[in-house]
Parts: structure tokens; C-alpha cells; sequence
């Protein structure tokens, strides 16, 4: 059996999907990027609205919050998005590997309740290349995890936090980890419809694993054990077996202390109501 390897070719090859003008050279295709804190999915709202054609968004089914449409509509059409609720958390990583080797979809949301092991991880980067080898198409895979994230081997990490003020919408982007690029950070704002990019001070992580400190926001800070990659429990096994994924241990508010559900700025729906929580 022949086993195919990660490919070598240099990153400047590898097309990408830019967020904002300004933000340097974007996400790579047919690879798994991380999203993490308070508003990693506005994050990823913000990206599916950059792109086109169906978004598989896959989160555990035993979160009683689910994503507000009126929420998602000032970023992307609702319409475009496909639920994907695994009852097992072994089942997670698994949905999102398929979902990204069969490339039905551009973009593989995969909203986590922890960071991921390096194989897994792995495994996707693989699924996402056969996609782009044998279907020509080249999806993007972006994970969600709580905190600070932490996920091992991802293309890049991201760290995005409400920055609102009383006449503007906008937030703290920071780029926490890249192959090819420094730590930077920026201010989102949102203007005309469109989200625009100002650079910000730059500044370099305080340790390995964190992001720095002016752009935390809201979120708690990470321990030395998280910053090691130590917190939590982890489930055995690889290949076939159940994801090692560390428990999250993020506080359910946005930058007001109001509770939306897993830290999300963008709105999050009640699964046993009908209302909508969050600030926007």
C-alpha cells in the first residue's frame, strides 16, 4: 500500500484566501488553519463570506447553543450553510476529515470544544490535499477551539476579540502563529459592509502558545500547563481510534460579560428556545 506524504511544495505556490486587504498573504488553500478566542466565529462567518459555495459548519450536538442566522447574515448568506451536530466526540475530527477529503465544500468549519493532536491534524491537511489532487478542489479547513487554542501542526492561528465602542463594530485580530509570516495584529472594523484592516502596534507573545496581551480582550489568560500543551484530559488513540482533544475551559461571554454561548460576538440561538442571546 502506498502511503502519500504531506506535500513539499513551497508555501508562495499555494493559492490562498485573503480576509481584508492589508492582512498579508492569506489563508492557504488545502490546508487546516486555527481560530481562537472570543470571537472565533464571527472569524469564521467573516471568512465564509469571503468565499463562495457551500460551508460545512460541524459542532457537537450536546451544545445547546447553535449559531444565530441573523447573526451570520451580516457576514454570509445563512442559506449556504450546512449543520453537521456528531453525538460523539470521537466523531468530530472524523466529520470534518471526511468533509474535507470528499471536497464538496470550499470551507470545513469544525467548532470544538478543544485543541486537537498533532495527528489529527495531520490527517486532515492530507484529506484537504486529496481533495485538491483528485477533484481539483482545494478546500480550507479552520478549527475553533476555546481560550487561547493550542492545536499542533495547523497552518496558521488566529486570535480574534470584540474591541466594540459606542459608534463602531470592531475587533482585535491577531495572527498568533504562521509558517511563513511574524505575529501581527490588527483592528476590524466593519464600514459600508465591508471589513477593513489597520494595523496595530506590533508586539511578540509573551510565551510559547499565547497571544500578546493587547490583544487578549475579554479572554482568560492561559496557564502554564495550557501553554505547554498539558491542560485537561486527553481520549487515547490515533489513526481509527478517538480524538485526543484537550477540554476548553472558556467562560461563556463576549466583551460585555453577557452570556452568547461559547464566547461568540455574533449571536448564538438557544436550542430549547427561541430567542437569540448575545450583543452582535
Amino acid at each position: 500500500m502506498t502511503t502519500r506524504l504531506l506535500t513539499s511544495s513551497p508555501d508562495r505556490d499555494r493559492p490562498a484566501q485573503d480576509l481584508a486587504p492589508g492582512l498579508g498573504p492569506g489563508l492557504a488553500l488545502a490546508r487546516v488553519h486555527e481560530a481562537c478566542g472570543p470571537a472565533r466565529r464571527t472569524l469564521a462567518a467573516w471568512l465564509a463570506g469571503r468565499m463562495r459555495g457551500p460551508v460545512i459548519w460541524i459542532a457537537p450536538s450536546w451544545e445547546k447553543d447553535r449559531l444565530n442566522p441573523d447573526g451570520l447574515l451580516a457576514f454570509a448568506d445563512p442559506a449556504r450553510f450546512l449543520f453537521v451536530a456528531p453525538r460523539r466526540a470521537e466523531d468530530l475530527l472524523w466529520a470534518c476529515e471526511e468533509a474535507l477529503r470528499a471536497g464538496a465544500a470550499p470551507l470545513v468549519v469544525a467548532d470544538l470544544p478543544g485543541a486537537p493532536a498533532l495527528t489529527p491534524v495531520r490527517r486532515m491537511h492530507l484529506a484537504a490535499e486529496t481533495a485538491r489532487d483528485s477533484r481539483g478542489l482545494a478546500p480550507l479547513g479552520l478549527l475553533l477551539t476555546p481560550g487561547t487554542g493550542g492545536a499542533q501542526g495547523v497552518e496558521t492561528r488566529w486570535h480574534m476579540a470584540p474591541a466594540h465602542g459606542h459608534a463602531e463594530r470592531a475587533w482585535h485580530l491577531t495572527r498568533a502563529r504562521a509558517r511563513t509570516a511574524p505575529v501581527c495584529q490588527w483592528k476590524i472594523t466593519r464600514q459600508a459592509g465591508k471589513m477593513q484592516a489597520a494595523p496595530l502596534a506590533a508586539s511578540l507573545p509573551e510565551a510559547p502558545g499565547e497571544v500578546p496581551a493587547g490583544a487578549r480582550g475579554d479572554m482568560r489568560a492561559a496557564t502554564p500547563a495550557e501553554t505547554k500543551g498539558e491542560a485537561g484530559t486527553e481520549a487515547q488513540g490515533e489513526t481509527g481510534a478517538a480524538p485526543r482533544l484537550r477540554a476548553g475551559a472558556e467562560p461563556l461571554a463576549d466583551a460585555g460579560g453577557q452570556a452568547v454561548g461559547n464566547g461568540t460576538d455574533i449571536g448564538m440561538h438557544r436550542g430549547t428556545g427561541s430567542g437569540a442571546t448575545g450583543t452582535g
